[in-house]
C-alpha cells in the first residue's frame, strides 16, 4: 500500500530582478524539482518564480533563462529602467499585490540590485519571512548603490544565507543574531559547474577565432568606469594597446553604447579589440576559463575567475567579496596602476589561488534543507 503524503507544501516566491540574479536562482529551481521527486513522506516544495523586470532587454536578460533551463517566471512585474527611486517604487507597488495573493511561507530574495531590497522591504511590513540568497557580503563604500541594498536587505530578512566566511563575520559585527545566519557556499558556483560541460568551445570563440590563455576577457558596467567620458577615455586607450599584443574581447553594455556614440570615444582604430553586444552566459564562462585574464567590475566575474583560476584584475577600490582576493586570483587595480598590474599578467605574475570553502556545487540542496528546518 502507498502511503499518501498530506504534508502541506512550503510554498516559496523567488524573486529574480537583474541578469546576476538568474544565475543563482537556476540551481535553487533544480533543486526544488529533485526534492519533489525523491520525497514519499515529508514536505514539498512549491514556488512562484517572479521577474520583477529590472532587466528588460532580450539581451541582458531572456537569454539566461533560455540558456540556464530556468522555466517561465509565473510572474513579470515588467519595472523596466529608471532612476533608482523609481525602480524600487515601482517594485514595490508591483510585488506587493502578489504577495498578498500569493501567501508564502519564505520570500527569497538574491543578491543586491533594487529589486532585492524593494521586495524585502514589501514582504517585512507584511509580515512574510525573507530569506536572503548571497546574505553578508559588504564593500563598506556605501556611495554603491548595491551597498544600500545590501545593508537594507540584511537588516530586515529573517535567514541569511551568506556564500563565505567573511559574509559570517560582517553580519555578526552589524549585531545580527548568529540563529539567522547560515554559511551555505556560492551558489554561483553551482550553476558554473553545472555548465561546465556545455562550453567545451563556443561558437562565438570560432568566430572570434581565440585561443586558449592568448585573449583577454574585458566586462566593465559601473558608472565610476563606463559613464565618465575621461575614465572611459583612458580605459580605451589601455585597451587599445593592449590589442597590439593579443586579441582583447569586450561585450559593451548598452549604456557604455550610448555614451561611446554620444562622446565620439574612438573604438575600432585596433583590429584586436573586438567590442561585442551583450553575450550569454555559456559565452562569457568560456571566456572566464580561457583568457589570460579578465579585467572586470563585476561581482560574478570575481567569483566565477577565482573557482576556475583564471587571473583577474577588479577596476573598482573595493570589492563586497574580498575573499576572492585573500584566497582566489583577484587582484584590484585603479586607473593609475591598470598598465602596470596588466604587464605584471603578462609575464606570469600573479595569485595562482585556490576554491573557497563550499564552492563545490552543492549551495541550493544546504539551502533548500534549511528552509525545510525553518
Amino acid at each position: 500500500m502507498t502511503m499518501r503524503n498530506t504534508a502541506q507544501p512550503l510554498k516559496l516566491l523567488i524573486v529574480a530582478g537583474a541578469r546576476p540574479n538568474f544565475m543563482k536562482i537556476a540551481p535553487l529551481i533544480r533543486a526544488i524539482r529533485v526534492h519533489n521527486n525523491r520525497v514519499r513522506v515529508g514536505r514539498r516544495v512549491g514556488y512562484y518564480l517572479v521577474h520583477t523586470g529590472q532587466h528588460y532587454d532580450k539581451k541582458m536578460s531572456e537569454i539566461f533563462f533560455t540558456e540556464l533551463g530556468i522555466p517561465a517566471p509565473h510572474i513579470n512585474l515588467g519595472v523596466g529602467s529608471g532612476t533608482h527611486a523609481e525602480q524600487t517604487a515601482r517594485t514595490m507597488a508591483e510585488f506587493e499585490p502578489v504577495c498578498l495573493r500569493k501567501k508564502p511561507d519564505w520570500v527569497i530574495v538574491v543578491g543586491d540590485v533594487n529589486s532585492t531590497m524593494a521586495c524585502t522591504l514589501v514582504s517585512a511590513k507584511l509580515g512574510y519571512r525573507v530569506a536572503h540568497i548571497e546574505a553578508g557580503l559588504r564593500s563598506f563604500d556605501r556611495t554603491m548603490p548595491e551597498e544600500i541594498n545590501r545593508l537594507v536587505t540584511d537588516a530586515l530578512a529573517d535567514l541569511l544565507l551568506t556564500p563565505s566566511s567573511d559574509a559570517n563575520e560582517n553580519l555578526a559585527r552589524e549585531g545580527i543574531s548568529p540563529s539567522k545566519i547560515h554559511l551555505v557556499g556560492n551558489i554561483m558556483i553551482d550553476t558554473l559547474r553545472a555548465n561546465l560541460k556545455r562550453i567545451r568551445r563556443t561558437r562565438l570563440a570560432d568566430q572570434l577565432k581565440l585561443e586558449p590563455k592568448r585573449f583577454a576577457y574585458v566586462t566593465l558596467h559601473r558608472p565610476a568606469n563606463v559613464d565618465d567620458p575621461k575614465s572611459l577615455t583612458l580605459i580605451f586607450r589601455e585597451l587599445a594597446d593592449l590589442a597590439h599584443h593579443l586579441p582583447v574581447v569586450f561585450p559593451i553594455h548598452p549604456r557604455t553604447h550610448k555614451l561611446l556614440d554620444r562622446r565620439h570615444i574612438p573604438r575600432n582604430r585596433e583590429p584586436n579589440l573586438k567590442l561585442l553586444e551583450p553575450i550569454g552566459y555559456h559565452d562569457s564562462l568560456w571566456l572566464t576559463k580561457n583568457a589570460l585574464f579578465v579585467l572586470t567590475d563585476s561581482g560574478g566575474l570575481q567569483e566565477e575567475s577565482t573557482y576556475l583560476g583564471t587571473p583577474c584584475l577588479t577596476l573598482r577600490p573595493n570589492t563586497e567579496r574580498p575573499i576572492t582576493i585573500k584566497v582566489g586570483t583577484n587582484k584590484l587595480t585603479r586607473h593609475e596602476t591598470l598598465s602596470g598590474d596588466i604587464n605584471e599578467i603578462m609575464h606570469g605574475h600573479h595569485p595562482s589561488g585556490k576554491i573557497p570553502k563550499y564552492w563545490d556545487g552543492h549551495t541550493a540542496e544546504r539551502i533548500l534543507k534549511i528552509l525545510l528546518k525553518a
